[in-house]
């Protein structure tokens, strides 16, 4: 069906209170986008922590409500719910329904990584350059956008991995995925010959992404919450979270990593590096940056 959509501009603490007042007055959805996301003031936000909601400091903020909501009624309405709010931006247009999901499938395309390692829609033909006996095929929920690999942290990720199976250093291994996500480097690792993949995150949604698409690639993954982590240690480590939460962890993720094990760390800004190359070099050797557009990733071998 088609919708009144609503758009605004606002600031990271006038947004609770210009999305409160949408959603008492029917919004159907509120979508929040950074207000700079086409220029390079644009600021990442991946991986907040348990309980934090990090914005931008510019939004914009589009509300869908019934195609048959008057707009000039609407906007008198919310003039008189939140009269210190600057309504006066507000734009409207009429837009018809969509197939959301086919629509960024149109978008996802498979993707190779390294020599072997291909990421494909699960409904999309399979390339002919992937049709090797050795490829290791990812299909992945195109409606599951978090974890596709197409952000050049979980592609930095992803080529570390295969370099590991093409050095021998994968197969019959457990790997640790911290910060799964959709699963996508536990499914990468699986299929590049390790033996077992557990997935931690702090979001329920994506312990249940991991366990299907697990499911859709025929392999099992111990998906599960930082509380219900199993106490181990492991020859292979990645975490593809934020710098900062990195830092915190520090300890925690040199814990995970068995003597002689290796770790990538990504989620990194360039200039960040520096800085956490310093804080896991008391655990690790060999720790080497490498870098992708303005993202990091390092890795390291415990000691």
């Amino acid at each position: 069906m088609p919708f009144l959509e609503l758009t605004l501009r606002c600031t990271e603490t006038t947004q609770p209170r210009y999305e409160n007042a949408l959603e008492d007055l029917g919004a159907l959805s509120v979508t929040l986008l950074d207000a700079d996301a086409d220029t390079s003031n644009e600021r990442a936000i991946l991986e907040p922590g348990v309980g934090e909601l990090p914005l931008w400091n510019e939004l914009v903020l589009t509300a869908l409500f019934d195609a048959d909501t008057n707009a000039l009624a609407l906007l008198a309405a919310l003039e008189a719910f939140d009269s210190g709010l600057d309504w006066s931006g507000v734009s409207f247009r009429a837009v018809a329904d969509e197939d959301w999901e086919r629509a960024w499938l149109d978008t996802f395309k498979p993707m190779s990584f390294g020599r072997r390692t291909w990421i494909v829609p699960w409904n999309h033909e399979l390339p002919e350059a992937a049709q090797t006996a050795d490829a290791a095929i990812v299909r992945l929920d195109p409606g599951l956008a978090f974890g596709s690999g197409t952000h050049p942290t979980t592609a930095l990720c992803l080529r570390w991995l295969d370099g590991l199976a093409d050095e021998g250093l994968l197969a019959g291994q457990t790997v640790l995925d911290f910060g799964c996500g959709s699963g996508i480097l536990a499914l990468a690792a699986l299929k590049l010959g390790a033996a077992a993949a557990v997935g931690v995150d702090n979001d329920p949604q994506a312990i249940i992404a991991t366990n299907d698409n697990a499911q859709r690639n025929g392999v099992q993954i111990t998906a599960c919450l930082p509380e219900d982590e199993p106490v181990a240690t492991y020859p292979v480590v990645v975490a593809n979270i934020l710098a900062s939460a990195l830092d915190a962890l520090a300890e925690v993720l040199a814990s995970r990593v068995a003597s002689g094990g290796r770790i990538a760390l990504s989620g990194i800004l360039h200039g960040q590096e520096d800085e956490l190359l310093q804080r896991y070099a008391a655990w690790f050797d060999d720790l080497v940056a490498t870098r992708d557009g303005d993202w990091m990733r390092i890795e390291g071998r415990r000691r």
